[in-house]
């Protein structure tokens, strides 16, 4: 049984302690296509739960080993609110934990659930997934648990948001032919441009799934990243080396991209040739780029 697990450095959230509240199986609502974890059937609670006791003992003995650790990073083998005393264990993370940020990341299924809430509410940073907007769509890709609906998460998203002062981060995970489609996107857009989150990552398979599913390419990544509204921060997330032929840009051709869709560094350094980042460059020194930071991601725009 291994609680804790890092640290892992990361672009967007820092020097990361993992701690894994369902280390001996998993234990999960959601039975996903593209889960990393082998299949199990899905479960609406834990039955091996690890006292919070034993987690704190077990976080402060890293913490010891590992002090300069940006964030603690609750997780799971499955879905960390399934976690029985989620509210008591963030209670005492809090207490001992400094300067250091916290995040939890959930896959959004029990936010309808106030007392779920209640324990997020504790935390520096909330990241939930919502892949689809229709139960047609979220049955066939995250395969979840009787009785949990896209219309519960995402009422139970509105609510949380209401209160929820610090960044709440939405991901989207996309499985080809499954819910990269206009009327996901269209319908995951239009709820999106209602919630407001602090940021939006967008991903797809880059890790052998649990079930035979395709992942998007990275130019497939980045047209659907244009069907969403330019207001909404979206971002890439890719960890493969990317084999994409980068393109050359001149000055009108990138301030009218940044115009429709403001990109991240990761997004520059995929799409720009050398001579494009030049200008690229130029333009941001003369004020006609300006920077938009969204939790820890900068976003380009035009000024």
């Amino acid at each position: 049984m291994s609680i804790i697990f890092g640290p892992i450095p990361s672009r967007r959230f820092g020097k990361s302690l993992g701690i894994d509240l369902s280390p001996n199986k998993k234990q999960c609502n959601f039975d996903c296509l593209y889960c990393e974890l082998k299949p199990a059937k899905t479960v609406d609670k834990y039955d091996d739960v690890i006292s919070v006791a034993d987690i704190m003992a077990a976080l402060k003995e890293a913490l010891l080993q590992h002090k300069d650790i940006d964030v603690i990073t609750v997780t799971a083998n499955g879905e960390p609110t399934l976690y029985p005393n989620l509210g008591e264990l963030i209670d005492e993370i809090n207490k001992i934990k400094e300067s250091r940020k916290t995040l939890i990341l959930s896959n959004g299924s029990t936010i309808s659930d106030a007392n779920v809430r209640n324990a997020l509410s504790k935390f520096d940073s909330v990241k939930l997934s919502l892949d689809c907007a229709t139960d047609k769509c979220l049955k066939k890709l995250d395969r979840p648990f009787a009785g949990i609906c896209t219309a519960d998460i995402m009422d139970g998203m509105i609510e949380f948001k209401k209160s929820f002062k610090n960044p709440l981060i939405v991901e989207i995970l996309f499985v080809k032919n499954i819910n990269d489609n206009t009327e996901e996107t269209t319908k995951l857009n239009e709820f999106l441009t209602q919630l407001k989150p602090a940021r939006i990552d967008i991903s797809t398979i880059d890790r052998p799934p649990a079930y035979k599913v395709e992942a998007l390419s990275y130019e497939d990544m980045i047209n659907i990243s244009k069907l969403f509204d330019p207001s909404l921060p979206i971002y890439i997330v890719h960890r493969k080396k990317l084999e994409i032929t980068k393109e050359s840009y001149g000055e009108e051709e990138i301030l009218k991209t940044l115009a429709s869709r403001p990109l991240s560094d990761d997004d520059i350094d995929a799409l720009f040739d050398d001579k494009s980042k030049v200008i690229f460059q130029n333009l941001l020194n003369a004020g006609k780029i300006k920077i938009i930071n969204h939790s820890g991601v900068d976003f380009y725009k035009s000024a």
